[in-house]
C-alpha cells in the first residue's frame, strides 16, 4: 500500500532521515516508535504528501508521488491525518466533523448520514451540537479522528493520538483503532512512544533511532528479538550482556560473561563473541533459600536496588553480572523481598536471545 525506497529529508543543513526503506502492507497497523525528534511525525508527513522527501521515492497504492498537483490531491483524498494536537474549530462537533465533506462538495444528505456514523464510530452519537472547544482533551481526540473517518479514508495517519490523555480515553482509543482495522481494513500507520502501546496495537513495528529505521518486524522479533544493542535499550531490554561461547552442545550454549557462566540456545560454535539479551520479565525471582526451578540458569546474588514501576518492582541483583527483572508488587510481598536480601535469580536458556558481536 506504502512504499519508501531510500528516503532522505533534510531542513536546510539539519538531516532529519536518512535512507528509509520500508512497506506498509494494505490493511495492517503499522507503528512507528522511537524517541521524541527520533522523525516520527516527519515520516507521516512525507506520506501525506505535506512534505516533500529531499531524496528517494514514495509510492502510495503502487503509484509514484513525483506527480502533478492534480494527481497529487488524488493520492491525498485516500489518506486523512490526526495531528497529536488535534484543532478544535469554532463551532459544534458536527461542524468540525462535516469540515472535509463541505470542501469535497458532498451533498447535505450524505453528510449527515456520513458524520452520524462517524461520530458512531468513535462513541459520541449524542455530541453533534456540543461546542468542540468546550471537549476534553480524550473527547477532542476522538472528534478528530471521527474528522478523519468521515472522508472514509483507506489510509489514516495517526501522530501520538494519545499522548498526554487519561487511562480511561487511551483504552477507548486503543479499541477504536483496532475495530476500524478489524471492521474496515483500513490501513492504519500509528507513531507512538509508547513502547507497550506498540506491542499492543501493531501489526508489525519499526524502531526509528537517529533519524534512521534500525528495524521493522512485528512484536515477537522488535521485543524479543532486537537486531541492536540500540534496538534492544529502546523496547525495554535492561540485561545486556557480552560475553563469549565457551562450549556448545546440540544448540545449547555455555556464554562466559567475566566470571560468570549462562546457558543459552543458539548455533554459535565455541570461541564466538556474542551479546546476550534478557528481558526483565523473563527473570524469576525465588528468594533467598532457592526453590526448584526448571530454568537452565540459576544465580545467587543480592538485592541492590528496588525501584516502584506502576502495579510492578524494578529488582535490580547483583549476582556476578548485574541483573535486572520486572515481577509484580504480590511476588515482591509473598517472597518478602528488600535491598540487601538475598534472592536467587531463575531463567530459561531460550529466553536469551544472543547475536554475535564484533571481537
Amino acid at each position: 500500500m506504502i512504499e519508501l525506497v531510500h528516503v532522505d529529508k533534510r531542513f536546510g543543513e539539519n538531516d532529519v532521515l536518512k535512507d528509509l526503506t520500508f512497506r506498509v502492507e494494505k490493511g495492517e497497523i503499522f507503528t512507528l516508535i522511537g524517541p521524541s525528534g527520533a522523525g516520527k511525525t516527519t515520516i507521516l508527513r512525507l506520506i501525506n504528501l505535506l512534505d516533500d522527501p529531499t531524496t528517494g521515492m514514495i509510492l502510495i497504492d503502487g503509484k509514484d508521488t513525483r506527480v502533478s498537483e492534480g494527481e497529487r490531491v488524488a493520492l491525498r483524498r485516500m489518506m486523512s491525518f490526526v495531528f497529536q494536537k488535534p484543532a478544535a474549530l469554532r463551532g459544534n462537533v458536527f461542524q468540525n466533523v462535516s469540515l472535509g465533506l463541505k470542501f469535497r462538495g458532498i451533498p447535505p444528505g450524505e453528510i449527515r448520514q456520513r458524520v452520524t456514523e462517524a461520530l458512531g464510530l468513535v462513541g459520541l452519537e449524542d455530541y453533534e451540537e456540543r461546542e468542540a472547544t468546550t471537549l476534553s482533551g480524550g473527547e477532542l481526540q476522538r472528534v478528530a479522528i471521527a474528522r478523519a473517518l468521515v472522508s472514509r479514508p483507506e489510509i489514516l495517519l495517526l501522530d501520538e493520538p494519545t499522548a498526554n490523555l487519561d487511562p480511561g480515553s487511551i483504552e477507548r482509543i486503543e479499541n477504536l483503532i483496532s475495530s476500524l482495522n478489524t471492521r474496515f481494513r483500513t490501513t492504519i500507520i500509528l507513531s507512538t512512544h509508547d513502547m507497550v502501546q506498540g506491542q499492543r496495537l501493531a501489526t508489525r513495528i519499526a524502531v526509528i533511532l537517529d533519524r534512521k529505521i534500525r528495524q521493522v518486524g512485528d512484536s515477537r522479533q522488535i521485543f524479543y528479538q532486537p537486531g541492536s544493542r540500540e534496538v534492544a535499550r529502546m523496547v525495554g531490554v535492561e540485561n545486556i550482556f557480552d560475553g563469549t561461547v565457551t562450549a556448545n552442545e546440540d544448540g545449547l550454549a555455555s556464554i562466559t560473561i567475566g566470571s560468570t557462566t549462562i546457558f543459552a540456545t543458539c548455533h554459535y560454535p565455541a570461541g564466538t563473541a556474542v551479546t546476550a539479551f534478557i528481558r526483565p520479565e523473563e527473570l524469576l525471582l525465588l528468594g533467598g533459600d532457592g526453590m526448584k526451578s526448571s530454568a537452565r540458569n540459576t544465580l545467587r546474588g543480592i538485592i541492590s536496588r528496588v525501584t516502584p514501576v506502576g502495579p510492578n518492582i524494578r529488582i535490580q541483583v547483583d549476582a556476578g553480572i548485574s541483573l535486572v527483572a520486572i515481577i509484580t508488587r504480590r511476588s515482591y510481598d509473598d517472597l518478602a523481598l528488600s535491598p540487601g536480601a538475598p534472592v536467587h535469580t531463575s531463567f530459561k536458556a531460550n529466553a536469551i536471545h544472543v547475536m554475535t558481536r564484533a571481537p
